[in-house]
């Protein structure tokens, strides 16, 4: 008993010594608007269920997916991670999050928003991509983009240190991309996720297609469209509400009117039955299959239909944040999460 208690303290203690040395951290952002203690840390139930909770096994951080901006130039309607802050993570401290999520057991990292390349143009997501497969040694670094802000000199530059491409398209109708805000000035999305493409197959990235469905496309044929792209995956989505992010009197989105039924989705995804590439998530197996790292680097837990926010890795620790992630590990397994995700292994014509 006495063992248990001594072991017991010594973990508080360390978790102790975590947060002072994050709120350290913090002083130096003297700009950040980033509360101490950091917000939604909420007591939401009894404290019984909160030390049941704590006790728990911890999942693996396998794969992270670090929405380190929530700033973006489109303005999808049905986005559920939207722009509610302008913060940004010193480079250093999400390189520190970073290598702490590394000796957790992370051994893929995909970089998100809002838009990825709209910090320094690119250079910010550059630098992390770079560290992550040259100093951590992942297995697999990805990016999720729109790609309408994706140069070639970025492909000079980082393009050896980057696994995956991930391009949203919604449509190969522009029409429709324009209804649903993927859409910036007069560029064309469709002609740009071609010279996307292209670069991909110079610079021996993996390329990938992100579609969500929704009711301004759920009757769209695209299988001409991407059988021609040949992507490594084209991930389909059911369009998700999140409230308090595209859903509720406090979101920022209203996507109720972009919201199809189960069977809607699932018309969609027998009309594309034979795209080999093809990865349907429906919004069961989207809502606690993902770890996602908000701008703070706090899990997000989407159980309840919100985003509740742990507090930071950056304050107490990888371990002690991500009990609080909601995370499905099981589900995680049975969409596909584990796949051949790092280039090396692929067998691909570049």
């Amino acid at each position: 008993m006495q063992l248990a208690l001594l072991a017991r303290l010594l973990s508080v203690g360390r978790a102790v010594l975590a947060a002072l040395r994050g709120r350290l951290g913090a002083l130096c952002w003297s700009l950040a608007p980033l509360p101490l203690p950091l917000p939604g840390w909420r007591d939401s139930g009894p404290r019984s269920q909160r030390e049941q909770e704590w006790d728990d096994t911890a999942p693996t951080p396998t794969s992270v997916n670090y929405h380190f901006t929530r700033q973006c130039n489109y303005k999808c309607g049905f986005c559920f991670h939207t722009a509610k802050t302008s913060f940004v993570l010193p480079l250093e401290e999400a390189k520190r999050g970073l290598a702490m999520l590394k000796e957790a057991g992370m051994e893929k990292i995909n970089f998100s928003g809002g838009e990825p390349f709209i910090q320094d143009r690119g250079e910010f997501v550059g630098k992390l991509v770079q560290f992550c497969k040259q100093e951590l040694e992942l297995p697999s670094v990805s990016i999720v983009s729109n790609g309408s802000l994706v140069r070639k000199q970025w492909f000079e530059k980082y393009g050896e240190y980057l696994d995956i491409l991930a391009i949203s398209c919604d449509s190969f109708d522009e029409d429709v991309n324009i209804l649903i805000g993927r859409r910036q000035g007069k560029k064309n999305h469709v002609e740009n996720l071609h010279k996307l493409r292209q670069w991909c197959r110079e610079y021996a990235v993996a390329f990938k297609i992100n579609s969500v469905i929704n009711r301004f496309n759920v009757e769209e044929d695209m299988n001409e469209q991407i059988k021609a792209l040949n992507p490594v995956r084209w991930k389909v989505f059911q369009c998700l509400l999140i409230e308090g992010e595209n859903s509720g009197e406090d979101a920022l989105r209203e996507a109720e009117k972009f919201v199809i039924s189960d069977e809607d989705f699932d018309r969609f995804l027998d009309r594309h039955k034979d795209v080999s590439c093809l990865v349907p998530e429906s919004n069961q197996k989207m809502r606690d299959s993902y770890l996602i790292l908000d701008e703070y680097m706090r899990f997000l837990n989407c159980r309840n239909g919100r985003k509740e926010p742990s507090k930071s890795i950056l304050d107490v620790g990888v371990e002690a944040a991500i009990k609080f992630s909601g995370f499905d590990e099981k589900m995680f397994l049975r969409r596909g999460g584990k796949y051949v995700w790092s280039k090396a292994d692929m067998k691909l014509d570049w």
